[in-house]
């Protein structure tokens, strides 16, 4: 790493746990929401990067959803805050307890609303158990549905069938959102070359019915045009 790599690396880990700390500290979901939305677009804008959102007039005015977004970088979340930051709904995020016990990201996603995923849990009971805790409080759930981040060549990998479970359950319709440019790359070039107005795109979809039996993935696939 040269020196600037290594800036940007320390200036983020001083952020994320400082914001850590402000939403330890945070009593509302609302004063949570906001914290969040201005971490991100803090971090985005020393990184330079911009967001673009694509048919933000999709976004519901109201309800509890299951967000489902593809996944290739670390930024993906910070993305997909920022397109909502004008939209009413706001999602607990389903985090792996990996993220729970890192030193990165571990305070910040201990206190920044979110819902404990253990894979190597013997059962899933305790994971339902606190979805439908989240939803019957009015919030929605955010999700990968990829279940990691895609390093592959394809637009998308395949999906995990929990992410559809969680909908039927808590009988919630899906919210889609495509990250359509590969932020893993934008966020190299930030980091790598310090490149001035970088910008990721982000589309929202079409609600999908939590009854449709169609294959989550296939449906994804289609409305986003993803072969």
């Amino acid at each position: 790493m040269n020196l600037k790599q290594i800036s940007i690396a320390v200036y983020a880990t001083y952020l994320t746990n400082k914001y850590g700390f402000k939403l330890k500290k945070a009593k509302t979901f609302q004063e949570k929401r906001e914290l969040r939305v201005d971490y991100s677009e803090t971090l985005l804008s020393k990184l330079n990067i911009n967001i673009k959102v694509l048919n933000e007039e999709k976004l519901p005015k109201e309800g509890k959803y299951l967000l489902i977004a593809n996944h290739r970088s670390i930024i993906d979340p910070l993305i997909i805050e920022i397109a909502l930051k004008n939209s009413p709904i706001h999602g607990f995020w389903v985090s792996k307890k990996e993220l729970y016990n890192s030193f990165f990201f571990g305070s910040f996603t201990k206190n920044a609303d979110s819902i404990l995923l253990d894979r190597e849990a013997s059962n899933m009971s305790s994971f339902f158990s606190d979805t439908k805790k989240v939803v019957q409080k009015g919030h929605s759930i955010f999700i990968f549905p990829e279940g990691t981040r895609n390093k592959t060549d394809k637009q998308i990998s395949s999906f995990k069938e929990g992410a559809k479970l969680i909908a039927l359950k808590n009988r919630i319709d899906i919210l889609p959102v495509f990250i359509k440019t590969n932020a893993n790359e934008i966020l190299k070039e930030a980091i790598e070359k310090r490149t001035k107005n970088l910008e990721i795109e982000i589309e929202i979809g079409d609600l999908i019915d939590y009854k449709d039996k169609t294959s989550l993935e296939a449906l994804y696939k289609k409305q986003f045009n993803i072969k």
